[in-house]
């Protein structure tokens, strides 16, 4: 599923881990449930939950005023 499709639904802090820590390796079991409750990807690797096109959309397109 898109980001965009989920994004507006993750709560802010998860949001705000994502953009201080853009391109993390791994991340956080608490980010990763964010993600999942918010309608996001269920990977097996946590390292694989973001397409690289999700963190451009993190890093350029996601607003500060969420």
């Amino acid at each position: 599923m898109e980001i965009y499709m989920w994004w507006l639904d993750l709560d802010l802090d998860t949001k705000e881990w994502l953009r201080e820590n853009l391109r993390a390796e791994e991340l956080p079991l608490p980010v990763l449930q964010g993600i999942a409750e918010a309608g996001g990807p269920h990977p097996d690797n946590p390292a694989a939950v973001l397409s690289d096109a999700d963190w451009d959309f993190i890093e350029t397109q996601s607003e500060f005023v969420d």
